[in-house]
């Protein structure tokens, strides 16, 4: 079996967990959004230094990157989640539900890392990545939903694409209310009311 060691360009094994080094980057990232954080973040709070950051992980750009997947995978992935509960109404009470306890967990920034740095990313290479990611969120939606009208889940007369476009900006925008200081209670208050508004 081969080992799961990686070693530098020097044949030496690093002197840092990457995971952990990812967890950390992330946690900037998170709270201080992509431009907003500089490499001088990024090298005290990972404990390495700028030679060791490039080695293991490329620049900022790529670095982001990892932690943006790494995010989706552990504290967003009630994204990916929702899409397989059996109803849309149970679709959109998991994506509302699952942004908020992400939002006020005791050790979040309140906010989330993806639309954060999605509005700090200024006109970096990023930004048309970003837009994909948006886009892609919305077709997984819209897909959901459509099989929701086949089901006889949701009425014919409902609008998938209006839908999915209605739903993804109420998640976007709970994380707005959240990071200029919305409290828990009235987050789910606005998710209360959204739930009551939309079709089932």
């Amino acid at each position: 079996m081969k080992s799961k060691s990686v070693k530098t360009t020097l044949g030496r094994p690093r002197a840092f967990d990457a995971d952990k080094a990812l967890d950390s980057a992330m946690r900037v990232f998170w709270r201080q959004g992509y431009l907003g954080t500089s490499l001088g973040d990024l090298t005290e709070a990972m404990g390495i230094n700028r030679p060791s950051l490039y080695a293991a992980f490329g620049n900022k750009r790529a670095l982001y990157r990892l932690v943006l997947e790494r995010y989706f995978k552990g504290p967003s992935l009630y994204l990916s989640e929702a899409l397989k509960e059996p109803t849309a109404r149970r679709v959109m009470e998991q994506l509302f539900y699952g942004v908020v306890d992400m939002l006020t967990k005791a050790q979040s920034p309140g906010t989330c890392l993806w639309v954060h740095g999605a509005l700090s990313c200024g006109d970096d290479p990023l930004r048309p990545e970003f837009a994909a990611q948006r886009a892609e969120g919305l077709a997984d939606l819209r897909k959901r939903f459509r099989r929701a009208k086949v089901e006889g889940d949701l009425p014919e007369t409902v609008d998938e694409d209006a839908l999915a476009h209605l739903v993804q900006t109420i998640n976007f925008g709970l994380t707005l209310q959240a990071s200029t200081g919305a409290s828990r209670k009235e987050l789910l208050g606005i998710v209360e009311s959204a739930l009551r508004s939309l079709p089932t």
